[in-house]
């Protein structure tokens, strides 16, 4: 997944040149000159449909552009068949637009999942779903934000990397075979973008985050996080799967320099 991300940002080098002019109106830009830009380094020439059965529910403005609150869905009985195996989230005028890609199985039910993200500016929210066959489905959403992805920073290195990895996870009781249960996951990581700043050298901190999360209940693949720069900070989410009988939750979280993080939940029926 990390050579994924290196090979679209490089895709994507005129799409940050096109969101670094338009800041002062990204309202009238972000769709023709930035979005247009990203869905061609994406997707190439692919078709793909606006549709409301994949919905971005989030503020209209943000109190932080470096927390911002979002929940995707999945309506599957609107999609009318159309099943979705994998989920791309953007944010249109970040440095770094890709903020995560979901990976689904058939075990989440009518997805559902809240996580918090990054916004450098003003800027639209998308998500594509992609189908296995590769048809491609498109959900958008303006949300006002700004500050997230640079700025100034302590470089309190030992400290942060003590810290680094401490998992929480949680699965709501009562559980019962065949209905949705929620899980929440939170991983304790600064997720710095790269693009941060050292108060003290003035030289930018490398990039340092989690890049991966895997998913599994009772030995199965439930769901698989690639993550991106564009994921806030202490990376949380909170989804909804359908348990076939007990079992364990397990996650495995890595970063980008290879490091590897876990923990499990005994769920009973």
């Amino acid at each position: 997944m990390g050579m994924q991300f290196q090979r679209w940002a490089g895709q994507l080098a005129v799409a940050v040149a096109l969101s670094m002019t338009s800041v002062a109106n990204v309202y009238a830009e972000a769709d023709p000159k930035l979005w247009s830009v990203m869905k061609e380094a994406f997707f190439a020439k692919r078709e793909m449909k606006e549709v409301d059965f994949i919905k971005i529910d989030a503020p209209k403005r943000a109190e932080s552009g470096a927390q911002v609150p979002v929940t995707y869905s999945i309506d599957n009985a609107a999609a009318n068949g159309v099943v979705i195996k994998k989920l791309y989230a953007f944010v249109d005028a970040n440095p770094i637009p890709v903020t995560a890609i979901y990976h689904l199985t058939d075990a989440l039910g009518d997805f559902q999942l809240s996580t918090r993200i990054r916004f450098e500016t003003d800027a639209y929210v998308r998500l594509v779903g992609e189908t296995a066959d590769g048809q491609l489905y498109l959900a958008s959403r303006v949300i006002r934000a700004a500050g997230g992805c640079g700025g100034m920073v302590e470089n309190n290195e030992a400290e942060i990397r003590a810290a680094a990895g401490r998992i929480k996870m949680n699965v709501e009781s009562p559980v019962k075979v065949g209905t949705p249960t929620t899980a929440t996951f939170n991983i304790k990581h600064i997720m710095r973008t790269g693009l941060q700043r050292d108060l003290v050298s003035q030289g930018y901190v490398p990039a340092f985050y989690i890049n991966k999360v895997d998913f599994v209940y009772a030995g199965k693949p439930l769901m698989t996080v690639d993550v991106g720069v564009g994921t806030a900070e202490d990376p949380y989410f909170k989804f909804s799967f359908i348990p076939a009988s007990a079992g364990k939750l397990e996650a495995v979280a890595t970063d980008n320099e290879g490091k590897t993080f876990s923990q499990a939940f005994e769920v009973k029926i």
